[in-house]
């Protein structure tokens, strides 16, 4: 590792960062990494300062002068991991241990143990994944039927709720998505420190956390974002002195700040100093100075602000109480009667008493917490899981969200609570006479995150008044030629420049595009354009995700929202037999009441009613929360609702399958590598779907082509796609328009340009390239039938989702309506399948 010199800012700058946060002006990095240098007088005004930003967040909190801590025992569910932390004395060899992991009876013994003693938390610790390193580790789950580490957490924090009523916290290091949506469940909080952002100390040898695969910054940071996108109550933290600068502990904190405003999920932020232990790499590095600690705590309260919640651990601090208290810290973390710090064991915890003694000393009041902060027991859905919620509220003070201190944990089953049907079930039909109840839901200035944050992370290129397009004129004409001599060429990379020339096309270059499409369209399917008779089933709307184009989602106490009984989604189902669909078409919001068997019981209700209608359902992203819930994969899952009766799945909630775009639009959806891996298990597995694009909002001609590209790839792989839908982005109610980021839904001349594209791009791929009337209208469904689409889609009878967020162009179409809108376009028409095989008459 580099030996880096951390130049020492001078008086002048440390007093002049010190007017400006006294004064309460935004800091930059450079003040921040000056204020960082203060002592003597200067950190006593330092000090002064980050107090006052503590003390008037506790009093906007309502709990002025109030101290928090946890009550907890410690549980090591292994000591083993796959990364090689050169401070470690937690991590160890499994000869060193006389198991690879604690067993579920030991596990249960210690958490026993904390109830009868009062605790109301059980902290899981545990090393990274360490079946990947460690045969011994790999060996021992296999014997006990766990296919990963991950698995037996699970496992065995539903062990603790249900017999001890102990909640869990769990610190098991990097976590995907995915992961995150499986732990959520079982869990009130999640936690996993940042540690710093100094890329260097994990990339060079000699650095604390060289030979450490998790120890990536842009690893963990990606960690903070997706505990967000999950809604997971989440702690994290820095750890100073072990080789960072000013300039990069300052950057930690920054890169904090931004993923709790973005996600407002960041429960607390630990300031944590290194101590030296024995027998590891590092055992002759000083030890941080406690003075560095008290000014980068302080610090870290002032660029995070009131609402942070700051701890500095009290068994590391030497006593230094009045210090850290000083500085802005309002939380002393987790500090156990029964077991000790096994990450720091030379270092006990102090005892209550003492906590108490000299927390009151400093003029503060010591008050127990919950493992998920009050802020989030009070807030309730979607922070926590609605299995969890009668072991939170069982501890939790209802006025504070505090710690009920006399309550004692007692083991409840984790269950899924009755989940009661209503609302306003009629909006299939209301909408398009009165209407949606206001134009947003109402946690909209909280749900979506820091909108200045999302803003940010909009390309220049796709942001709103920006015109897309543009290319030069020579990629242009060799983009044209292309197109009509091998049209699926111009997804390769070697084409890219004319494939991005042609998304700019415009006026005799459009048109000549358009017809190379048509063109395309004809030999790959003929004239006739095709639609199905069926119907859109929304069976819930209420979500609690944020998508922030999304306008059809609800909270469960808004006017608009609905829960849908089996018996009423089977009677639909049954009324659309009766007026002649083959198909139904389902889907819902991601509703946390929704029952682990509620998707198949659904596909069961229908299939049993009307035995032959094919049904149509589950977006990817059901699909994956779903299976998360359930804790299985995504194939065991898939394979029971084939065995319920599933015969295809939509390929919706795609959007742009491409993360950069898809984080600032969605929030919290499945990432897009997700994505791919439920369509591509459907497929695997006989499950067909269809694959989407929604455009027109903070994405550019880029990522459109990108999005091309995963989707050949998935056909290219498993053939399983029947058709491409290209949907244009409604935008009159979309959260995202309301906040001035996203663009006023696509131009026309866009509209044209990706369906057109869209056939040329998938040309010898996938076939049917279908246009949305409820988007389109019926005029523009016209054109996009004479720029390569030959399909155009159902009947639907209802249509919920688009109609929310504006679409002006209605919720049903008979099929003399759709036969019209293709004979205007001077085609024959033809009734169809969900699979694009010839109708019943």
């Amino acid at each position: 590792m580099v030996d880096r010199s951390d130049p020492e800012p001078t008086e002048a700058s440390i007093r002049r960062a010190l007017g400006r946060a006294a004064t309460g002006r935004a800091l930059d990095a450079g003040e921040a990494s000056a204020l960082l240098a203060a002592r003597g007088p200067m950190l006593d005004d330092l000090l002064r300062i980050a107090g006052d930003i503590r003390d008037a967040g506790l009093r906007d909190a309502g709990r002025p002068g109030v101290v928090t801590y946890s009550k907890k025992v410690f549980i090591p569910l292994t000591r083993l991991c796959r990364d090689r932390c050169h401070y470690c004395t937690f991590a160890t060899v499994p000869h060193r241990l006389p198991a690879a992991y604690l067993e579920r009876d030991e596990v249960l013994a210690i958490a026993r143990e904390g109830a009868a003693q009062g605790c109301k938390e059980a902290l899981f610790t545990l090393g990274d994944r360490p079946e990947e390193r460690w045969p011994a580790a790999r060996r021992w789950l296999d014997e006990r039927g766990y296919d990963s580490t991950l698995d037996y957490l699970r496992a065995c924090a539903v062990a603790v709720l249900e017999e001890t009523g102990l909640l869990p916290h769990l610190n098991p290091g990097v976590l995907t998505w995915s992961e995150l949506q499986r732990l959520k469940p079982v869990a009130p909080s999640m936690g996993m420190m940042l540690e710093t952002t100094a890329t260097r100390l994990w990339s060079e040898p000699g650095g604390p956390h060289y030979g450490s695969p998790d120890k990536e910054p842009a690893v963990r940071l990606r960690v903070l974002d997706d505990a967000g996108r999950v809604g997971v109550p989440f702690t994290t933290g820095i750890l100073i002195g072990i080789g960072e600068d000013r300039a990069e502990r300052v950057d930690a904190i920054f890169a904090i700040r931004r993923a709790t405003r973005e996600y407002g999920h960041l429960q607390e932020v630990i300031v944590q100093n290194f101590r030296a232990k024995p027998d590891t790499a590092m055992r002759g590095m000083p030890d941080a100075e406690l003075h560095d600690l008290a000014a980068t705590v302080a610090v870290a309260r002032v660029l995070l602000g009131p609402k942070a919640r700051i701890q500095a651990p009290p068994n590391l601090i030497a006593g230094e109480y009045d210090l850290l208290l000083r500085a802005g810290i309002d939380d002393w973390g987790g500090v156990s009667p029964v077991t000790p710090d096994h990450v720091n064991p030379e270092r006990p915890w102090p005892h209550l008493d003492e906590l108490a003694a000299r927390t009151a000393s400093a003029g503060f009041t010591l008050r127990e917490r919950l493992t998920v902060y009050p802020e989030y027991v009070r807030a309730g859905e979607p922070w926590l899981d609605p299995r969890l919620l009668p072991h939170v509220t069982a501890l939790a003070d209802p006025a504070t969200g505090l710690a009920v201190e006399a309550a004692r944990p007692e083991g409840r089953p984790w269950q899924e609570p009755e989940s009661g049907y209503g609302g306003r079930t009629d909006l299939h039909v209301t909408i398009d006479v009165t209407g949606r109840t206001d134009d947003r839901r109402g946690d909209f200035d909280s749900v979506y995150g820091d909108w200045a944050e999302v803003a940010g992370k909009v390309a220049p290129e796709a942001r709103a008044g920006v015109p897309l397009g543009g290319g030069a004129d020579a990629d242009l004409r060799a983009g044209l030629r292309l197109a009509a001599d091998d049209p699926a060429a111009l997804l390769t990379p070697a084409h890219e420049a004319k494939a991005l020339a042609l998304f700019g096309a415009d006026g005799p270059a459009l048109d000549e595009l358009c017809r190379l499409a048509d063109d395309a369209r004809r030999d790959a399917v003929g004239d006739d354009v095709t639609y199905v008779v069926n119907r859109n089933i929304n069976f819930t709307n209420v979500c609690y995700v944020g998508c922030r184009f999304c306008a059809f989602a609800q909270r469960e106490s808004d006017a608009d929202a609905f829960r849908l009984s089996l018996e009423q989604v089977a009677d639909r189902a049954e009324e659309a037999w009766t007026a002649g669909a083959t198909e139904v078409c389902l889907q819902g919001g991601i509703d946390p009441k929704m029952p682990v068997t509620g998707y198949a019981d659904i596909v069961r209700a229908i299939k049993e009613r009307v035995p032959g209608m094919h049904v149509h359902a589950f977006s990817p992203m059901e699909i994956v929360t779903a299976a998360a819930k359930a804790g299985v994969p995504v194939r065991e899952w898939l394979l029971q609702l084939r065995e319920a009766g599933l015969d295809t799945i939509p390929g919706t909630a795609a959007e742009i399958l491409d993360d950069d775009v898809r984080w600032v639009l969605t929030k919290g959806k499945l990432p897009a590598a997700a994505w791919v891996e439920v369509v591509s298990t459907a497929h695997d597995l006989g499950i067909r779907s269809s694959s989407t694009m929604m455009y027109g909002h903070v994405d550019h001609p880029g990522q459109w082509l990108a999005h091309f590209r995963v989707l050949a790839g998935v056909q290219d792989r498993t053939g399983g796609f029947t058709e491409f839908v290209a949907l244009p982005f409604v935008h009159t109610n979309a959260p995202i328009y309301l906040a001035g980021i996203a663009r006023p839904g696509p131009t026309w001349r866009e509209n044209r340009v990706v369906h057109a594209m869209a056939r040329l791009l998938l040309h010898g791929r996938i076939d049917n390239i279908q246009c949305s009337w409820v988007k389109l209208g019926d005029a523009g469904t016209v054109e996009m039938l004479r720029g390569g689409c030959n399909d155009l889609g159902g009947t639907l009878m209802e249509e919920t989702i688009s109609r929310m967020a504006g679409s002006g162009n209605g919720s049903a179409r008979t099929e003399e309506q759709l036969r019209a809108i293709a004979t205007v376009a001077g085609r024959p028409f033809r009734k169809r399948t969900t699979a694009y095989g010839h109708a019943r008459a």
